[in-house]
């Protein structure tokens, strides 16, 4: 606060700084009461209110919540991940916020949310863990990565993982490592540690 704004408070009276202090205090309750709809959510969907069906070529959830945000008709967002080799991901503009329902294939969120995806329990979403690799292998499409994570978790040498999704270089692979290597954010890859 400048010194005239803090005169100005000041100058409120008992009265008058109690109310300006709860109403601080309101929109700050507000803000957290609705923070898990603010941030995007991976692993999520929200199906319906569709008006726009756009490629995304790179893949990248961020493109999908960067045309949300610059479309004034635009609500919430829900981003595919490429369903297999030479698909493309898909990117749907909604004028309203519909209800999330869980689904790994994708990537959701509110407009003005960005595109934050957590590390969920063991899985982290969108992280690339480069290096340490000593085994990979082919395997089914599968958004989580849950059969590279068991195949990491089978094998005693096995520290971390990193899963290709389908539609990336590289696509429905499963990377073993025998190391902890840093993490590295990339729309194509769901990661862990195991031990």
């Amino acid at each position: 606060m400048h010194e005239s704004d803090q005169f100005r408070f000041m100058r409120l009276g008992h009265r008058g700084r109690g109310l300006v202090v709860a109403m601080i205090v309101a929109l700050g309750a507000m803000m957290s009461a609705g923070s898990d709809h603010v941030q995007a959510q991976a692993g999520f969907d929200r199906p319906g209110e569709d008006y726009a069906r756009i490629p995304i070529r790179p893949g990248d959830p961020v493109v999908c919540a960067g045309f949300c945000d610059r479309d004034p008709r635009c609500r919430s967002w829900s981003f595919a991940y490429p369903p297999g080799p030479g698909a493309i991901a898909m990117c749907w503009l909604k004028a309203k916020v519909p209800p999330r329902i869980a689904q790994p294939c994708c990537t959701s969120g509110v407009k003005g949310s960005g595109v934050i995806e957590p590390r969920i329990g063991a899985i982290e979403f969108g992280i690339d863990r480069v290096g340490g690799d000593y085994h990979n292998f082919e395997t089914i499409p599968d958004a989580s990565g849950a059969a590279c994570a068991a195949a990491c978790r089978a094998d005693t040498r096995c520290r971390t993982w990193t899963y290709s999704r389908p539609g990336y270089p590289g696509s429905a692979k499963c990377y073993l490592k025998d190391r902890m290597t840093l993490p590295r954010r990339s729309p194509c890859c769901v990661s862990g540690v195991v031990r």
